[in-house]
Formats: structure tokens, C-alpha cells, sequence
């Protein structure tokens, strides 16, 4: 008997709710004696509720999802978002509640025992299922049969993170021209024989596409061997980190990666925050900042204050960017040779001002309207001028696959230093290579995360922004 994905999920959601519990019920006393006031039974209501809004913003954060993949500090993380969920939850459930005894200095010291314990509990319960795989128990002995780039690859999961709990028995294949370590076993028609003078929990099926009748008869002998068998398709190297699994009828459908802001409900949230974040934008920064900005460019150079240029949306639907310009009128597109000239550094174009602007992102600042219109959004890959995305699609890998979402005023990549020019293909590379993570990792929380980090940038004075 193994502790399996779902088995570790259950122990640990339980666990989670047992330590939310006592939370609210360490903090609930205190508070209590503290301020001299009696409990009530409305406070079984507040506890079923935070309870509730525990498991669906467990779900949404993926606090979860990939335990075994993930180090301790993408899970402190996760811990932290809904321990602030928590509170603002406690706090607006007070709120409606109204008469209720206990107050916001409640919530902040149920909020800072609920992240102690949860901490502390995440941090045992690693080290236990360490220990207990350490001593041999919990672990998955596993046959791979392919020693093809699936097979290699999959081992090399393996040994790169321990903590899965698994243990390789050995390879099988009929033809191994890769070296294996020492792993080689020999030929799958050695397969009855090594299930019989050996402990194998799982055998991992990596062949290519076209074995099936091999896979057929491997299948058949580990079913009267009473051994699981799993198998990774020889089409898995195509897809991304991120696909998805579907049923279509009776046949199961494989999509390449999963986009999150496909689905209708995800849409509406995203674009719901983006109105909101921009009409208050408008309202109470842009609204002051425009004229003075407006003055400060004509004053400072000729020409207009705003600049528009034609850029590739969602699905590559053409749109119109606005920004404050920042360079001088007359500056050149393109060089003698055609090609589309990105704004570099001590670049002659840029006036003194816009140069300030483009250090502190200002320039981005009209994009707000954009986003306001549907066109784009406050985060998301950053919209690239027509002409670049002509040059670049054929030679960036996965370079259109940008579009699957709107544009953003700041992205992923950004904020992760892939900021102004990008002549270098590799830094190209990349920042593609961001912008498609994002897209693949969306969530409401990654797009908090991103903002703050880009005002960081900005008080940070970006030495990127050209």
C-alpha cells in the first residue's frame, strides 16, 4: 500500500482544515478573554464559511497541485495568498454580520496564528514523508520500458527530484544504443522474468508511437503479473507543461497546453479586474498626470504628445497602441537596410525627457485607454510593433503563440529583466519563453504579483527601459 497523489491530497487538505480550525479557535479564545465577551453559536456560521472559502481558494491558487514538484517556497507562497484570503474573508463576513463581538484586531490574529500553523504544519509533514522514503518505505520501484528520449527524460525526472518517491529497477528495450548508467536490463521479452525475480510496483511504457503491438503484449503480461502500468505517449514531447485531458464521448482528447483565459469564467474575472484597475487609473492618477506630462513633452520637443502605432492583439487582431511620445518626430522606423529598428541604448531618437518616461515605464501610461477599450489588458505579453512581429514569427519559436491572449502594458517577462531591446535571438528566446509561461500559468494572484513588482521596477529606476 502506497500513499498515492489523491491519498496525499485528502491527508493534506484535512490537515489544513484541523489547523484552520484551531486558528480560529486559539485566536477566538484569546480575543475573547482579552476584551471580556461571550462566544456564540454564529461563530460555527464564521467558521463553516472561512472553511468553505478555504477550499475554493485552495483550488484557485493550485495550492494543491504539483506537491511533489514544487520546493517548500513555491508552497510558503501559496500558504500566504490564502491565509490573505482568509483575512478578507473574516473581515467582510464581519462586516455583514455587523453585531458580531469580534472585530478586525481579531481577524489580524487569527490571520498571523493561521500562517504560523500552516507553515509549521507544511514543513513536518515534508520532513515526515522525507523520512519515511529515506528508510525505504512509500517508495514506487519502477521498470521503464523505452530508453528513447521519453525514457531518459523521464528518468532524469527521477533523479532530479527525489522527493517523487521513486526508485528505478532498471530499463527494458529491444534496441539501446544510449547508454544507461548500468540500468539496461536487456530486451522487453525479458519482461516476465524480470516481474518475476523482481519488486516492481510500476512499469512505465515510453515507446514510440507506433509499438503497439509491443505495448499490447506488455500490458497483457504485467495484468498477470498483478503490476500497474502507465504509459507516457510518444506525442507528451510535443505538448507543453501544461496540457489538458478531455473526454470526447469514449476518446480521450489531448490538448497541446491548456489556456486558462479561454474559459468564459476566467475571461470575465480577468477582464472585469482590468476594467476596474483602469477606470481607476483614469480616474485618480492618469486624470492629473496626462496634462502634466502633456506640458512637460511640449515644452521639452516639437511635435505631438501622443504616439500611435499599429500592433498585433489577441488572435493577431490589429490594434492601435497609444503612448506618449518619447522620441523625436522625424526619428526613423527602419535602417538602410529595411529592418525594423528597436529603441537601444543612448539611441539618438529618444528626446531627454522620453528617455526619463521609457526608465519609469510613463510612457506605457495612455495604454490604460486600451485596456479600458477591450483591447489589452493591464498584464500580459507586451504588443510588439507590426514589422517586428513579421521579422520574428518565422525565427522565435512559439513566437505567435503570444497571442493566444491580449497584449499587457506590463508582463511576466518584464519583470523578470526580458525588458527593452532584443537583438540577441536567445534573449528573444527567452522572453517568448516567458510570455508563453505566463499564459500557461495565468492567475488572478500571478497578475497582483506582477504589478507590484513592475512599481518595484519603476521605484527601482529600470536600467532596461531604453
Amino acid at each position: 500500500m502506497h500513499l498515492t497523489r489523491r491519498s496525499l491530497y485528502f491527508f493534506r487538505f484535512c490537515a489544513d482544515l484541523i489547523v484552520l480550525v484551531m486558528a480560529f479557535a486559539c485566536a477566538a479564545t484569546y480575543f475573547a478573554k482579552s476584551n471580556s465577551i461571550t462566544l456564540s453559536n454564529r461563530d460555527n456560521f464564521l467558521v463553516f464559511s472561512l472553511v468553505l472559502i478555504w477550499f475554493f481558494s485552495a483550488r484557485m491558487t493550485d495550492l494543491y497541485d504539483e506537491f511533489r514538484s514544487r520546493n517548500f517556497g513555491f508552497e510558503f507562497i501559496g500558504i500566504v495568498k490564502n491565509t490573505m484570503v482568509q483575512i478578507i474573508a473574516s473581515m467582510l463576513i464581519l462586516f455583514l454580520m455587523k453585531t458580531h463581538p469580534l472585530s478586525r484586531s481579531f481577524v489580524f490574529l487569527y490571520g498571523g496564528i493561521l500562517l504560523v500553523l500552516l507553515t509549521t504544519e507544511r514543513f513536518l509533514f515534508r520532513k515526515l514523508l522525507y523520512l519515511i522514503r529515506k528508510r525505504g518505505r512509500n517508495i514506487r520501484r519502477i521498470l521503464i520500458i523505452g530508453v528513447g528520449e521519453v525514457g531518459q527524460s523521464f528518468y532524469e525526472s527521477i533523479l532530479m527530484n527525489p522527493h517523487f518517491g521513486y526508485k528505478l529497477v532498471g530499463f527494458l528495450d529491444d534496441a539501446c544504443s544510449t547508454p544507461v548508467n548500468g540500468s539496461y536490463l536487456g530486451k522487453i521479452d525479458q519482461l516476465e522474468t524480470i516481474l518475476t525475480t523482481n519488486v516492481v510496483d510500476e512499469v512505465i511504457i515510453a515507446l514510440p508511437a507506433d509499438a503497439g503491438e509491443k505495448i499490447e503484449k506488455i500490458i497483457q503480461i504485467c495484468s498477470n503479473h498483478t503490476t500497474r502500468v502507465k504509459i507516457i505517449p510518444d506525442y507528451f514531447r510535443f505538448v507543453s507543461g501544461k496540457f489538458e485531458i478531455v473526454m470526447f464521448d469514449r476518446f480521450p482528447v489531448i490538448s497541446v497546453r491548456k489556456d486558462k483565459l479561454d474559459e468564459l469564467h476566467w475571461y470575465i474575472i480577468k477582464r472585469a479586474f482590468d476594467a476596474g484597475f483602469a477606470i481607476a487609473m483614469i480616474i485618480f492618477i492618469l486624470s492629473w498626470l496626462v496634462p502634466l506630462i502633456a506640458l512637460i513633452i511640449k515644452l521639452t520637443s516639437r511635435g505631438p504628445v501622443f504616439f500611435k502605432q499599429e500592433r498585433w492583439g489577441r488572435n493577431n487582431k490589429k490594434i492601435i497602441c497609444y503612448k506618449f511620445r518619447s522620441m523625436i518626430p522625424e526619428s526613423q522606423d527602419f535602417d538602410e537596410a529595411g529592418r525594423f529598428m528597436q529603441a537601444s541604448k543612448d539611441d539618438p531618437r529618444v528626446t531627454k525627457f522620453g528617455r526619463f518616461m521609457r526608465k519609469t515605464n510613463l510612457d506605457e501610461l495612455p495604454q490604460f485607454w486600451n485596456v479600458l477599450r477591450g483591447q489589452m489588458s493591464v498584464v500580459g505579453p507586451r504588443p510588439h510593433a507590426t514589422p517586428h512581429n513579421l521579422e520574428s514569427k518565422d525565427i522565435i519559436q512559439n513566437y505567435m503563440l503570444r497571442h493566444l491572449v491580449k497584449p499587457g502594458i506590463t508582463g511576466w517577462a518584464q519583470v523578470n529583466g526580458f525588458r527593452g531591446e532584443a537583438k540577441d535571438l536567445k534573449l528573444m528566446q527567452e522572453r517568448v519563453n516567458h510570455d508563453i509561461w505566463y499564459i500557461e500559468n495565468w492567475s488572478f494572484w500571478l497578475d497582483i504579483e506582477i504589478i507590484f513588482l513592475t512599481i518595484w521596477l519603476m521605484l527601482k529606476w529600470d536600467t532596461k527601459g531604453y
